[in-house]
């Protein structure tokens, strides 16, 4: 087993190879950003990298907010070796390549809960509920790993600059919705209470790079990256306006910022840690 007290044996930033019960011929790599003056009573952040796999790097922009706000950041890499292209990342491994389902507990979403509760079973945390933090494609799995009800121990959630979303309908296959999946009405009211932070960069507007989502399922959620954001926070109003319940989603534009994961990352940084540090959590 793991021993995750290396990611915290000193202040500064470290590096371990991490293997998932679920998928022991799979090895994710945790790059840890651990504040001076960490005790485990120190919040706890799990952050979501983009299609890039860069888990290292996104540690990094987090290496330089973690003193000011006492947050452990983990970022948790997943290589494109072992967890090839958008079915086994930020589609969470729901399906295989001939769209057969996987089990549930052989999704992807599932890694952040057993993580979080072995960081708590080896005395690194004493903390009852974690931090989320994705952006880009990290943010596309920060939102589904939520929708399928991933909630149990998440305080906070931010999703930044997604390419694009399962919105919250029943109508609308996954994963662009979440119709054809285990997600009923009841869930869906579930899901909408739920307090999900949005951000979006309102200079995330470029529409030709190499990963931006343009097939035509992606084009009807909006022209860019800043409009789908608004249009998944406007869809879950709606929705639960359907419902006859309340939704918790809020959207927040980061004006000037274009897709770029350390801007984002500390425009989030203030938002995560009152959440974190607001005793209602």
């Amino acid at each position: 087993m793991t021993d995750l007290s290396r990611l915290v044996q000193a202040p500064g930033a470290h590096s371990l190879t991490y293997t998932d019960p679920a998928f022991p011929d799979c090895t994710l790599t945790l790059h840890a950003a651990c504040p001076h003056g960490f005790t485990p009573n120190s919040q706890v952040l799990l952050v979501h990298h983009g299609v890039g796999r860069n888990g290292a790097a996104y540690r990094d922009y987090w290496m330089t907010l973690v003193d000011a706000v006492d947050i452990l950041a983990i970022a948790v890499e997943f290589s494109e070796a072992a967890f090839p292209d958008y079915l086994r990342y930020h589609f969470g491994n729901l399906h295989k390549e001939d769209g057969s389902a996987n089990p549930r507990e052989q999704w992807t979403y599932c890694i952040d809960a057993r993580l979080f509760n072995l960081l708590r079973a080896q005395g690194v945390t004493t903390r009852e509920r974690y931090g989320l933090f994705g952006h880009s494609a990290g943010g596309q799995f920060v939102h589904r790993m939520l929708s399928f009800g991933f909630r149990e121990r998440v305080a906070v959630a931010v999703s930044a600059n997604a390419g694009t979303y399962a919105m919250p309908a029943l109508d609308i296959a996954w994963p662009f919705g979440l119709g054809d999946t285990e997600v009923d009405p009841d869930a869906l009211r579930s899901l909408l209470g739920f307090p999900i932070t949005v951000m979006a960069g309102t200079h995330d507007t470029k529409t030709t790079g190499r990963f931006f989502p343009k097939g035509p399922r992606s084009m009807r959620q909006g022209p860019t990256r800043h409009a789908r954001a608004h249009e998944y926070v406007r869809t879950g109003h709606a929705a639960a306006a359907t419902l006859g319940t309340h939704c918790a989603w809020t959207v927040i534009d980061v004006p000037g910022v274009g897709h770029d994961g350390e801007r984002m990352s500390a425009a989030a940084a203030p938002i995560i840690a009152a959440a974190l540090h607001d005793q209602r959590y």
